[in-house]
């Protein structure tokens, strides 16, 4: 070792994380219902608002869009008919980044229908 510094480090200000570090988020949908969209425009809002968050996604059965936050369940498209709204999930997000308890998302928009 010569001594020297290394390189400035870019991490956060002391005292800060980068928001939604240490959050992991799981989306499991049906390709085939067309849901893909839906994920990905929920997965793009998603890591606008937390960065810093883990968010995957796995193909699932017939009218899934299940989401987990850290391995729990905070919404079911099977139990509650319709897609989680933006803010809910951003709320419960931000629970869990604060190691808050998570509860279910129970409100949802409904899922749309071309007559």
């Amino acid at each position: 070792m010569s001594g020297e510094p290394g390189p400035p480090s870019v991490a956060p200000p002391p005292g800060e994380i980068e928001p939604g570090s240490g959050v992991r988020i799981m989306v499991e949908y049906c390709e085939p219902c067309g849901f893909e969209a839906t994920y990905l425009e929920l997965a793009s809002a998603v890591k606008e608002q937390y960065p810093g968050i883990e968010i995957e996604s796995r193909l699932g059965g017939t009218g899934a869009f299940e989401i987990e936050i850290n391995g729990q369940l905070v919404f079911s498209k099977l139990e509650n008919g319709g897609f989680p709204y933006e803010k809910d999930l951003i709320e419960a997000i931000r629970r869990a980044s604060n190691g808050e308890p998570l509860e279910k998302i129970t409100n949802s928009r409904p899922p749309c229908i071309i007559l």
